[in-house]
């Protein structure tokens, strides 16, 4: 696969975390401005995130039956004019109609995505592809509150108009670079009753469910601790906001660096081991950091490991998606559709739970990780004795990596 295109494809995926943590730190100034209350802030928070895990499911398979390039192009040009009234919503309640259609269309970005990765590459070269994009996933969460902050000072408004130059950026790196990678011949016809039955073919196999549990449990854990982290790092290590600021920085970079090694270890080692590795250190390390919060240690001793717990998502979010679409060459955008959407309701599910004791505990985080960490490994166990893929996608390494379309 060729750079530009996994640059695009990597803008693609970021969209949706940009989207979500750029505008969070002008909440106040938007209440204000708008004159409503934090609740109803929150709700444009809500609603596109709802928006994003619907337009996976419609996307998706629009997909399979019309190609890819069409609806991403489409999409990308509605996540654009979604900005634009977003920057210019005159009330709360556009607003929120607005940020329904921003994360509807702007789901496309990443169903799509991963269905091109899919239909471009085979075998272990979609984990390592996936590897790469999951590291820069975890990296955009870090970038969008700061770009947001620096963006303060303009207005929130200038957080929108940020949002829609990036789906501009994205409209136009889908036209000029990412080519049609599902040909004719390959594509479903049938309507909703052929979607219908593609996704209950999906549900009832083993090794996908299987699969797509694990990631997006992988994923809960991840957004467990980055909607944490604020309050855990500052309230109850009692580091500073810059401290905090650097430490999630430090953090991101694990991510990156954990996904560049997962890219080169995916040829040498299958990425099942590799997913059955990284869970395995992922339960270990969210115990130790259970044991930590709870025994009350300090940062420095806490820090060093959740470096190593966060690092180590990578190795599970690029694996388990990989060999989740792997399981169904035939329908990759419908699989890719219902992987994320269950990683996106799960995720705006813990947001909330991980805070439940408040801001000066980290229990429930540390609680909630050891819980995602092992409900993951049960979820990958579930796919023992699967039938194998068709294609053999989620062959032993060594598989050679064949050029898709």
């Amino acid at each position: 696969m060729s750079g530009p295109l996994l640059l695009v494809l990597a803008l693609l995926s970021a969209m949706a975390p940009f989207a979500t943590d750029m505008y969070l730190p002008a909440f106040t100034d938007l209440a204000a401005d708008l004159g409503t209350g934090a609740s109803s802030v929150q709700l444009t928070l809500t609603t596109f995130l709802f928006g994003l895990a619907a337009g996976q499911l419609v996307i998706g398979p629009l997909s399979d039956r019309f190609g890819r390039r069409g609806p991403l192009l489409l999409a990308a040009a509605v996540a654009t004019l979604a900005g634009v009234l977003c920057a210019l919503t005159p009330n709360i309640w556009f607003l929120v109609g607005a940020r329904f259609l921003q994360g509807f269309s702007g789901a496309a970005g990443i169903v799509i995505g991963r269905a091109v990765a899919a239909d471009r590459v085979s075998g272990p070269a979609v984990a390592k592809i996936f590897s790469l994009l999951a590291s820069i996933g975890g990296i955009a969460p870090v970038v969008a509150p700061l770009a947001g902050g620096a963006l303060a000072p303009l207005g929130w408004r200038s957080e929108f108009w940020a949002l829609t130059g990036i789906s501009a950026l994205m409209l136009i790196g889908s036209l000029l670079v990412v080519p049609e990678s599902l040909p004719p011949e390959r594509r479903h016809t049938g309507g909703l009753a052929a979607t219908g039955r593609t996704m209950r073919r999906l549900l009832g196999d083993r090794g996908y469910v299987g699969y797509t549990c694990a990631f997006a449990l992988g994923f809960t854990g991840l957004m467990g601790y980055i909607s944490a982290s604020p309050f855990v790092i500052q309230n109850v290590l009692g580091l500073s906001t810059a401290a905090y600021t650097v430490t999630f920085a430090v953090n991101a970079l694990g991510l990156l660096c954990a996904g560049l090694l997962t890219a080169r270890l995916v040829g040498r080692v299958s990425p099942r081991k590799l997913l059955g590795r990284g869970q395995l250190v992922i339960l270990v390390m969210s115990a130790v950091l259970l044991a930590l919060l709870v025994a009350g240690a300090p940062a420095a001793v806490v820090l060093p490991a959740l470096f190593l717990l966060v690092s180590s998502f990578t190795f599970v979010l690029g694996t388990a998606s990989a060999l989740a679409i792997g399981r169904a060459p035939d329908a990759s955008g419908t699989a890719s559709a219902l992987m994320g959407s269950l990683q996106f309701t799960l995720g705006a599910v813990v947001s909330p739970l991980v805070g439940l004791g408040g801001e000066d505990t980290a229990i429930p985080m540390g609680g909630t990780l050891v819980v995602a960490a092992v409900l993951g490994i049960g979820a990958t166990r579930l796919t023992r004795g699967a039938p194998p893929a068709p294609g053999h996608r989620d062959a032993p390494a060594g598989t050679t990596a064949t050029a898709g379309q």
